[in-house]
């Protein structure tokens, strides 16, 4: 695991093997932590979800940004360099990703990780592919969406929200419940094939 900003930081290996749902652990030498999503510069301790760390002394981290000192300055805490994952590490040490801060969506005042929900649906065997969002419905008031590819639309449930409803309640937390399915032929994506997840209300419209 990496980013533009640092190199690798975070790996697999004979002495670390591969744990299901983690790109591995932190490599030797390295300073990575998990910090609160709001404030603080103290680490969390492992199982607590946060922001992903890479501290200013990390070997690998990014000198700073040529000649862009404000954008700097807003992914910096303190000597933390913050680039907006959310994360978990296990009592072993391992990384759980759990998505991007900037994605979270307020669910009755609840934060939910779209990502939590998407691979949730994503198991539903009428599912090709599922992205997750905020719909607004009316003034201050937005509900959880999954705008879902159906793998077979010709089939007499492929368009059928229900048992998709019914399956996200038996495996979520109501209040992690999509309110609304939609179907569609395909999902927004960056030319690299990310999902574009802040497109899709526009799609729904």
């Amino acid at each position: 695991l990496g980013m533009s900003e640092c190199s690798t930081y975070i790996s697999s290996s004979l002495q670390a093997p591969v744990k299901p749902g983690s790109p591995g652990q932190v490599q030797q030498g390295r300073c990575v932590a998990a910090l609160p999503v709001e404030a603080g510069e103290t680490p969390l301790p492992s199982g607590e979800v946060g922001l992903l760390a890479v501290h200013r002394s990390d070997p690998g981290l990014m000198i700073g940004y040529w000649k862009r000192p404000d954008e700097e300055a807003l992914v910096y805490r303190g000597d933390w360099f913050i680039g907006g994952d959310l994360v978990h590490f296990d009592a072993d040490g391992y990384l759980f990703y759990h998505g991007r801060n900037d994605d979270v969506m307020n669910a009755m005042g609840y934060r939910v990780s779209p990502l939590e929900v998407e691979q949730c649906l994503s198991q539903h065997p009428a599912v090709l592919e599922v992205a997750v969002t905020e719909l607004q419905v009316r003034e201050q008031v937005s509900v959880i969406a999954a705008f879902v590819v159906p793998r077979d639309p010709d089939e007499p449930d492929g368009l059928d929200a229900a048992p998709l409803l019914t399956y996200a309640h038996e495996h979520l937390a109501a209040y992690k419940c999509p309110r609304e399915i939609i179907f569609t032929d395909a999902l927004p994506r960056t030319a690299n094939g990310k999902v574009l997840r802040r497109e899709l209300a526009q799609w729904r419209k």
